[in-house]
């Protein structure tokens, strides 16, 4: 049994069990544009696995790499994320590679394409013979594959606010405008922080320019 294992664990040679092979997605379905890879693990020892990518700037990988568990499944999330025009029906091609939990040579590998087409409702072009001659070449030979980086794995924007300077020019205006305007007698405020009616008019519109910004931030 144990001259089988690792004849099994020779570097490469692990079945590799991902559903579905292929990934297509639809520019104008949003719901599409999120799709979801299933790798199955059937043998009785844990792997892991590390998903690679031939256009990573496209997609975001939830989870990139991991662990599953001996005779159990995991659910790899794939957004496409730069849907153009210029993208529709190239070929790019993920690579899951699985290796054991104590060691780095990869066991195993599987490569799945994805594609962008432009709506579901139509059928996709009939691809010209030496289209078809290319990318059936391409699919014989070893692409470039790159990782997916934690900044790529998880890529939602993110609202950074307003700034702190123009929080502080809002409450400098918003403070111009309390104070008196210049001529008001009765006041304890002293006479050099009176305002006249310009400044206070000034003050107002820069306010409100300020709110707009921190409104859209």
């Amino acid at each position: 049994m144990q001259n089988h294992r690792q004849h099994e664990l020779v570097e490469g040679s692990l079945p590799v069990f991902v559903f579905p092979t292929e990934l297509v997605f639809y520019a104008d379905e949003q719901t599409s544009h999120k799709q979801v890879l299933t790798l199955y693990n059937p043998y009785e020892f844990a792997l892991k696995f590390k998903v690679l990518c031939t256009a990573p700037n496209k997609y975001t990988v939830v989870d990139a790499t991991g662990a599953v568990k001996p005779q159990c499944c995991v659910d790899i999330v794939i957004r496409h994320r730069d849907v153009r025009a210029c993208h529709y029906g190239v070929y790019d091609k993920f690579r899951l590679q699985v290796s054991e939990q104590s060691q780095r040579k990869a066991l195993g590998r599987k490569e799945v394409t994805a594609t962008l087409r432009p709506s579901a409702s139509q059928d996709p072009p009939t691809p010209r013979p030496q289209d078809e001659e290319r990318r059936t070449k391409e699919q014989w030979t070893d692409s470039e594959f790159f990782e997916q980086t934690a900044f790529q794995t998880e890529s939602r924007p993110v609202a950074g606010g307003p700034s702190l300077l123009t929080v502080l020019f809002a409450l400098v205006c918003m403070a111009a405008l309390m104070l008196p305007t210049l001529g008001e007698q009765e006041t304890t405020v002293p006479v050099y922080l009176h305002l006249s009616i310009n400044k206070k008019l000034v003050a107002a519109y820069v306010l409100g320019l300020l709110t707009m910004v921190i409104l859209r931030t």
